[in-house]
Parts: structure tokens; C-alpha cells; sequence
């Protein structure tokens, strides 16, 4: 269910053309990745912003899960950098782009934003963001430049 309204998150056209490049690669599966930052950052084109595309170590078709050592690999080099996990990203190949029940129950990262990229129109991928707090979802529009 969505609740409310998150505000406006800035997108770099790039950053989005590599998040729908990256799901359509890992078709007919789910593609999944993390993109780091300053503490705090909802300005995705700020200076520091980076994605990072991970590995799905999930079996199936339908489920993403970040495999650990990739994880562990990014997110000792934001830390070592001073930089956190503002976005996580993953696509719904044959879906709507608004978190599963599972995506809701797997939100473990409240203070971060969650993109989800629908290819169920694979000519017109949809890209959207959430936050994700307590099982609540609130939308943001989604501003690229």
C-alpha cells in the first residue's frame, strides 16, 4: 500500500538509463544494485553519488537478494569514504515499479530510498522511488536531469 507523499528525489538521466540498462541486462530475472552517497543526500546528482551495480544471489525469477559479498565490498568503501547506502534499487521484469509485500517486509533500510524499475511495458520502462519506514510507503516524484 502507498501512504502519503515523500517529496521529490533529483535523478541524473545517466543514473536512470544505467538502472533500466542494468534490468534489462539481467532479464528474464531480477537486476538489483546500490547507490551511495553523503549521509542523508535525497539530491542523487550531488557530488559523491555513485551506483553500483550487485550481484542478484537469489535462485528464481521473482526475488532479489544482494549477494553478501558484494554488499560487504560497497559498503566498506562508502564507509571508508564517509558516504552511506541512499538508494537501493531493483526492477520488476514483469510487474508494476511499487514495492511486493516482500520488498515491504525486506525494507531494512529506512533511511534510504528505494527505486523500482518496471520493464512490464518493456518499450516504456517505468522508474519510480519510495521510502520504505515500518512497512509505511510514501511515493516521491522522481526529477531527472
Amino acid at each position: 500500500m502507498i501512504y502519503g507523499d515523500a517529496g521529490s528525489l533529483r535523478l541524473p538521466i545517466a543514473m536512470r538509463e544505467e538502472i533500466v540498462a542494468h534490468a534489462r541486462a539481467e532479464l528474464p530475472r531480477e537486476c538489483c544494485g546500490l547507490i551511495g552517497g553523503p549521509p542523508g543526500e535525497t539530491d542523487l546528482m550531488a557530488a559523491g553519488v555513485e551506483l553500483f551495480r550487485l550481484t542478484n544471489a537469489a535462485p528464481g525469477l521473482d526475488f532479489y537478494e544482494i549477494d553478501p559479498n558484494d554488499l560487504f565490498r560497497v559498503t566498506r568503501d562508502l564507509d571508508r569514504d564517509g558516504r552511506d547506502i541512499v538508494a537501493i534499487y531493483h526492477s520488476h521484469p514483469t510487474g508494476p515499479a511499487r514495492p511486493s509485500a516482500t520488498d515491504i517486509e525486506l525494507a531494512f533500510w529506512p533511511e534510504a530510498w528505494y527505486l523500482i524499475c518496471s520493464l512490464d511495458d518493456p518499450a516504456r520502462p517505468d522508474l519510480r522511488a519510495f521510502r520504505i519506514v515500518d512497512s509505511v510507503v510514501t511515493e516521491a516524484g522522481i526529477e531527472t536531469t
